[in-house]
């Protein structure tokens, strides 16, 4: 049984680069000018945008500035529809959950509804809204929104399935409806854990909405665009840009990281 299990792992190995192998020799020779070609230059793009930034680094503190209502606009983007998402997934996570649900026979389709909104992405979801509403931020919490739905759904659903259920038991004794006994039973045992899941999820929808600024989104990320469109004599405002966002991220990776240690384990680093 070893020596099978082994030769079938093998077989299974040999199969897999034969597939890799054969994929990537596809894609290098549909690539235009060949994969191997322009390794060579990987860094020309880079190399030229850093030297004309660093010519022009007098620039850059008044182009933190100029853009800095757009990174704003961005972190807006990013706030609202992540709380709107959170409490759409707060209702999907209670509803799908087993021995919370209102209606248990609605559990399965409940969760693929939450499957729904987690497997299209958000630039898809704006680039239909797009059609619909037109550019702006709108389409953007609308795209994020749904999607934030279903991520932190799933996730909220796992830390309720382990929520204590005594508690709410003890409230459906003395007349309680589903509602008492999912906010006063329930959300005070998961709401730590729920904190700290939106305050991820916060920060990967600062960088989903500068994302989805290249699709005509409004935000940093529309700014970034033409910047880069307008190529060379402009490269000092996208490096301006690249350093706004990153700082931006980075201070919030902090600040949301500090929070969620002291949510969840009661600790402050």
């Amino acid at each position: 049984m070893v020596r099978r299990k082994r030769m079938y792992g093998g077989i299974l190995l040999v199969l897999f680069i034969a597939v890799f192998a054969s994929g990537w020799m596809l894609a290098d020779h549909r690539n235009a000018g060949g994969f191997w070609n322009g390794l060579p230059q990987i860094d020309d793009f880079a190399v030229e945008v850093i030297s004309e930034a660093w010519t022009n680094r007098a620039n850059l503190p008044g182009l933190f500035l100029e853009f800095l209502p757009s990174l704003i606009e961005t972190i807006n983007i990013a706030a609202v529809s992540t709380l709107i998402g959170a409490l759409a997934a707060m209702l999907l996570a209670l509803l799908s959950t087993r021995g919370l649900a209102r209606w248990p026979r609605l559990i399965g389709p409940f969760r693929r509804v939450m499957d729904l909104l987690r497997a299209i992405p958000e630039i898809v979801i704006a680039l239909v809204l797009i059609y619909i509403l037109g550019g702006g931020p709108v389409p953007a919490v609308i795209a994020i929104g749904l999607h934030t739905g279903g991520a932190l759904g799933k996730l909220f659903s796992e830390v309720a399935e382990n929520a204590d259920l005594k508690p709410v038991e003890g409230l459906a004794s003395v007349g309680a409806n589903w509602g008492q006994r999912m906010w006063l039973g329930v959300i005070p045992q998961v709401a730590p854990n729920w904190l700290s899941y939106g305050l991820l999820r916060f920060e990967i929808n600062v960088r989903a909405s500068a994302i989805l600024g290249f699709v005509g989104e409004g935000g940093i990320g529309h700014d970034l665009k033409l910047a880069m469109q307008w190529g060379q004599g402009r490269y000092d405002q996208v490096v301006a840009i690249f350093l706004l966002l990153f700082l931006t991220i980075f201070l919030i990776d902090r600040v949301s990281d500090h929070y969620r240690t002291r949510l969840v384990k009661g600790a402050v680093i």
